[in-house]
């Protein structure tokens, strides 16, 4: 009741208004009934003063607490998305290799194994070119590594120390045949020249120099380089797989070798060859 004291005049002078109906009631009433009279009236007449304003609250309240629910319920539906999103994207038993081979833009990489990685003779020459090498090989090889550096400056580091052991490991028997799955699945896409009909392609790197050159494609059968179809992967660094693995697979497969194309392209003007100077 004494909190809606501090309410406008309007409440108020209604209030006075109902009390001075109720005193003069309570007058007229006999003095035996005037006890019961008045308590009957004055809670009729509360009621009828307060009524109103305890409604208000009541929706006030309970508009509020619905609000409060919706709000809470979204904030809980928004982070179990993101939850879901993440756990889709790693899940607990997916190793740092598969996760990264596996990332848009990776389909030319394939899975090194970790005996090759742990191998100390394998990365030999490795420690100077890469910055934060030793957190970066614990992060590839899944490995809770007690330095303490910055998650990208390592993540970055630990993708191009990947990419001089690939570069290594597709070189080997193990590399090649996996090399080989991928090569047979069209992978690494297919050759954009018309008379080579579709000749599935290579990787191949411009240069062994780290950051260089972006990767290209090598056909076999015109023996030329293109730019992949993907912009993904044409911003792949092309030393991650070198200058020698394209030729050397195909030493190793002879039998993968195409047969030179016949055709060319002959330009003509109104249907007669083009002299050429």
């Amino acid at each position: 009741m004494y909190r809606h004291r501090g309410r406008g005049g309007t409440s108020m002078g209604a209030g006075m208004m109902d009390r001075k109906r109720v005193n003069d009631v309570l007058d007229r009433s006999s003095p035996s009934t005037s006890r019961n009279k008045s308590s009957t009236v004055s809670v009729t007449a509360m009621a009828s003063v307060f009524g109103k304003d305890f409604d208000r609250r009541d929706n006030r309240s309970s508009s509020t607490l619905s609000a409060n629910k919706s709000k809470q319920s979204e904030e809980e539906s928004e982070t179990e998305s993101e939850e879901s999103d993440v756990s889709g994207s790693v899940g607990d038993d997916t190793s740092w290799v598969s996760w990264f081979c596996n990332l848009r833009g990776n389909e030319f990489f394939c899975e090194v194994d970790d005996e090759y990685i742990q191998d100390d003779f394998n990365l030999c020459g490795l420690s100077g070119q890469v910055p934060y090498y030793d957190s970066a090989l614990d992060l590839i090889l899944d490995i809770e590594s007690s330095h303490e550096e910055q998650n990208e400056l390592v993540e970055s580091a630990a993708e191009m120390l990947y990419g001089l052991i690939h570069v290594r490991y597709i070189l080997t028997t193990k590399g090649m045949a996996a090399m080989l799955e991928k090569y047979k699945v069209y992978d690494f896409g297919r050759c954009p020249r018309v008379y080579c009909s579709g000749q599935p392609c290579l990787p191949v790197g411009q240069s062994d120099i780290p950051r260089s050159s972006t990767v290209k494609i090598y056909c076999p059968k015109c023996e030329d380089i293109y730019y992949p179809r993907s912009r993904h992967q044409g911003n792949i660094d092309g030393s991650c797989f070198g200058t020698t693995f394209p030729h050397l697979f195909l030493m190793t497969y002879g039998h993968l070798m195409p047969q030179k194309p016949t055709l060319s392209y002959v330009p003509r003007v109104f249907g007669f060859k083009m002299h050429k100077p």
